[in-house]
């Protein structure tokens, strides 16, 4: 179990870094119903996250290495296909940077954030998480590796646990903050919004090509065993 959360630590990582979703759950925590949407949205992103992850591992498992117990020739066909097309995702978001001086896009749902309710807040965490191409991406890598690692049932659902864990981090980690100090976190949130949004294509742009080619590197070796 110890190699398999090995191999899905950085797959897990990924998903952590999210700039959007961060910069969501923080202009959450600063309207007058923080608790209740954030706490929501927080929840929304561990279950889509969650049960993604489940469903992909279902399908998976048992599946995903052959005979002699080495990885199956379409995993590791999957695992290039998904590296190639962050590697290109990377050099599209690097080509789409803003100008110098100019500010990054954010999405337009962003200013009406305020008038969320604890339901929306709570579809838009799940939809973040659950439906969001990259981490799509990510859950179907964590999900080969873990598929391939001879693990059983049992210990194949404790490490998906661990990949929705910590891609959950940084996300339930402001919440947890405003939580425990309130109003006096959100100098520190705005601080953390502040960055995400001016660096959000670079953060994007070097995760993009860092997962890119893990993912390419485990294809390749998988077919050439």
């Amino acid at each position: 179990m110890g190699p398999a959360i090995g191999d899905i630590l950085p797959l897990a990582i990924g998903v952590a870094i999210s700039p959007v979703p961060i910069i969501a759950i923080v202009l959450m925590l600063a309207t007058p119903r923080a608790r209740t949407t954030g706490s929501a949205f927080a929840l929304g992103w561990v279950a889509g996250l969650a049960i993604v992850s489940a469903l992909v591992l279902a399908v998976e498992s048992g599946g995903a290495s052959d005979d002699s117990g080495e990885p199956a020739t379409w995993a590791s066909m999957l695992k290039l296909a998904i590296g190639a097309l962050f590697v290109l995702l990377a050099l599209k978001q690097w080509q789409g940077r803003p100008k110098p001086g100019e500010e990054a896009a954010l999405p337009k749902w962003m200013q009406t954030i305020d008038t969320f309710g604890a339901g929306k807040s709570l579809g838009l965490g799940a939809l973040l998480s659950g439906l969001n191409p990259k981490n799509l991406g990510l859950t179907l890598g964590a999900a080969l590796a873990v598929a391939q690692a001879g693990l059983s049932t049992g210990e194949e659902i404790g490490t998906m646990a661990v990949f929705v864990a910590l891609g959950s981090a940084t996300i339930l980690g402001p919440l947890v903050l405003y939580l425990a100090l309130g109003v006096r976190a959100r100098k520190m949130l705005d601080g953390l919004k502040t960055w995400m949004g001016v660096h959000n294509t670079a953060i994007m742009t070097v995760l993009f090509l860092v997962l890119g080619l893990k993912l390419v590197g485990d294809a390749i070796a998988g077919l050439t065993v």
